[in-house]
C-alpha cells in the first residue's frame, strides 16, 4: 500500500466507512429482533448502516470512474430520496416525493420492523441503478441485514413491495431529468453523461484566447504522459431540481470584471498565499479536496451527518430525515452551481494569475515535493498533485463552498443548533508531495458554519479559486439550503419556521 492510499485508509477508519455496526441483525423467518443493545440509535440503526453501505460504493465508483462530483451528488440525492420515499408509507405525517398511489400503512404497521424492511429494499434498489458495479457487493450487504434480494414484490401492501416500487419510481422519474445518465437524450452520441448542449471552450489546452473564460489544462497521466480533461458534465445546469423552482432560482451575480480593482487584488492575494503555508493550512486544502477517500463534497458532508447521527443517538426516522435533507440539498445545489459556472464560464486562479501576475517576482509552491521557492507569477501552479492540476471546470462559484453553505445550513436547522464539535487528524502533504510530510495536525470543525467557511477557504488557499469564488458560493449554497429546508419541512409535514 503506497503512502497516499494508507493515508486515505486512516481516513476511512477514523471516519468509520469499513466499520458496519454489528450487534443488530433481524430474523426475518421468525419475525424477531435479536439485538444486542438495549435501543436502535447511532451506529446501529439501519438506515445508519446503508448510509455506510452508500458511503463505501460512492467510495468505489470514484477509484473506477475518478471524481465526478455532479453525478455523485446525483445518487446520493436520488438513493437517499428513495429510501425517504419507503419510509414515508410507515411514517404518520410523510409526504414522499415521487412514489405516488401507495397508501400510508396503518398504525399498526408503523414498526421499526416494517422500517427497516421497507428502507432496505428501497436503498438496494437504488444502490443497484446508480452504482450498477457493486451489485454482488450489495446483495451480501441485503443478506448480511437479515433481507432476500432475490424478493422483487411490488405488493403495496408489503414493506419489501413499498421499498421496490420507492426506488423503482424515483428511477422512472429521474430517467430524463437533463443529466443524460443513459445517453439517450435528444443531441447525444449514446454515451452516458454525453454534454448534449455541446458546450466549447473558449480556449483549448495549447491556446489562450480569452483568459477570462475557462481553459482546460494538461495534467499528468502518471505515466509520463499527458491529457487535459474535458469540462465535466457543462449540461448540469439543465438537470431538473428535486427540491429548487430552477436551477437558476438563486443564480449569482457576474464575478469582478476584467482589470477590475477587486479581480486585480484576490488574483494578487491568491497567488501570495502558499508563501505561507502552514502545516494546518496544507492539512485543510488536503482534506477538503479529496476528503475521506474521495466521496467528493455530497459524500463528505453526508459522513459530517452520520457525526451528528453518532453524537445525538439517531433514531432510524432521524436519519432517514437527516440524510434526504442533506443529500437533495448537495444534489440541487450542484444543480445550481452549475448553472452559475457554465453561464459566466469564468476563468481559474491558474490562467489569472499567470495573467495579471506574469512578470512579477513572488514567493510560492514550486511543486510536489519541490517546497516554496522564488518564482514569476507565471510560473505560479495551485497546491496540487501533477495529476490533478485544478477542477476541469468553470471557477465561478466554488462547488465546495456552495455544496457546504447549503449542507451546513440544513444541519444547522435539522439540529437546531450550529454546533458540531468535531475534529480529525491529519498528515500535512500526504495526499500531494509524501516525501514533505508535517507533523499531525488536528483539524477542529467547532460548528457547522464554521466547517462550510474552512472548506470554502480551502480552495482559495489551495489555488482553485479566488475570493469572490468562495464568498459568492457560499452564499448560493445558504440559499439552496434555506429553500430545501421549507420544501423538506412540507415533506416530513412540519411547519415552516425558517
Amino acid at each position: 500500500m503506497n503512502k497516499v492510499k494508507a493515508f486515505r485508509h486512516i481516513l476511512l477508519l477514523s471516519f468509520g466507512l469499513f466499520l458496519l455496526p454489528l450487534g443488530c441483525k433481524t430474523d426475518n423467518k421468525a419475525g424477531n429482533q435479536v439485538d444486542d443493545h438495549s435501543t436502535l440509535v447511532g451506529a446501529n440503526n439501519m438506515a445508519y448502516r446503508w448510509g455506510t453501505v452508500i458511503l463505501q460504493a460512492t467510495a468505489n465508483d470514484t477509484e473506477r470512474f475518478k471524481p465526478r462530483p455532479t453525478v455523485t451528488s446525483r445518487y446520493l440525492g436520488l438513493i437517499c430520496t428513495s429510501v425517504f420515499d419507503a419510509w414515508s408509507r410507515y411514517d404518520a405525517k410523510a409526504t414522499p416525493v415521487y412514489l405516488n398511489g401507495v397508501e400510508r400503512r396503518p398504525d399498526t404497521e408503523q414498526t421499526i420492523l416494517n422500517k427497516e424492511k421497507a428502507i432496505s429494499y428501497a436503498a438496494f434498489r437504488a444502490l443497484n441503478e446508480y452504482y450498477y458495479s457493486d451489485t454482488a457487493y450489495f446483495r451480501q450487504m441485503m443478506v448480511e441485514f437479515g433481507f432476500d434480494p432475490n424478493n422483487q414484490s411490488v405488493d403495496p401492501n408489503t414493506p419489501e413491495g413499498i421499498g421496490n416500487l420507492a426506488a423503482k419510481a424515483v428511477i422512472e422519474a429521474r430517467k430524463n431529468d437533463g443529466s443524460n445518465m443513459y445517453g439517450k437524450d435528444e443531441g447525444s452520441n449514446g454515451e452516458a453523461y454525453f454534454d448534449c448542449t455541446h458546450y466549447t471552450p473558449v480556449n483549448t489546452p495549447d491556446e489562450s484566447k480569452d483568459f477570462m473564460h475557462w481553459q482546460p489544462k494538461y495534467f499528468s497521466d502518471g505515466k509520463g504522459g499527458k491529457f487535459a480533461p474535458p469540462c465535466l458534465t457543462p449540461q448540469w445546469g439543465k438537470v431538473k431540481p428535486v427540491a429548487l423552482k430552477s436551477a437558476d432560482q438563486f443564480r449569482s451575480p457576474p464575478p469582478p470584471a476584467i482589470d477590475s480593482k477587486q479581480l486585480v487584488q484576490e488574483v494578487n492575494d491568491v497567488a501570495v498565499m502558499q508563501g505561507n503555508f502552514t502545516d494546518e493550512q496544507r492539512a485543510l486544502v488536503e482534506f477538503m479536496r479529496d476528503g475521506p477517500v474521495s466521496v467528493q463534497q455530497a459524500g463528505h458532508w453526508l459522513i459530517f451527518a452520520r457525526k451528528v447521527s453518532v453524537r445525538d443517538n439517531h433514531t432510524l426516522d432521524q436519519d432517514v430525515k437527516m440524510y434526504f435533507l442533506v443529500e437533495v440539498t448537495a444534489m440541487d445545489g450542484f444543480i445550481a452551481c452549475w448553472d452559475t459556472k457554465m453561464f459566466y464560464d469564468y476563468a481559474r486562479p491558474y490562467a489569472l494569475v499567470h495573467h495579471y501576475v506574469g512578470e512579477k517576482e513572488i514567493t510560492a509552491w514550486a511543486g510536489p515535493e519541490k517546497g516554496t521557492i522564488k518564482m514569476k507569477g507565471k510560473d505560479w501552479r495551485p497546491y496540487s498533485p501533477e495529476t490533478f492540476l485544478c477542477p476541469a471546470f468553470p471557477s465561478y462559484v466554488s462547488g465546495h463552498s456552495t455544496i457546504s453553505g447549503g449542507c451546513s445550513t440544513v444541519l444547522r436547522l435539522f439540529t437546531g443548533s450550529d454546533e458540531f464539535g468535531e475534529t480529525v487528524k491529519l498528515v500535512p502533504g500526504a495526499l500531494t508531495e509524501t516525501n514533505r510530510l508535517g507533523d499531525t495536525i488536528t483539524l477542529n470543525f467547532t460548528t457547522f458554519t464554521e466547517t462550510a467557511d474552512m472548506a470554502g477557504m480551502s480552495r482559495v488557499l489551495g489555488g482553485y479559486h479566488i475570493q469572490v469564488d468562495n464568498v459568492e458560493g457560499l452564499a448560493l449554497g445558504r440559499k439552496v439550503g434555506n429553500e430545501v429546508y421549507k420544501w423538506y419541512q412540507g415533506h416530513v409535514g412540519e411547519a415552516a419556521t425558517n
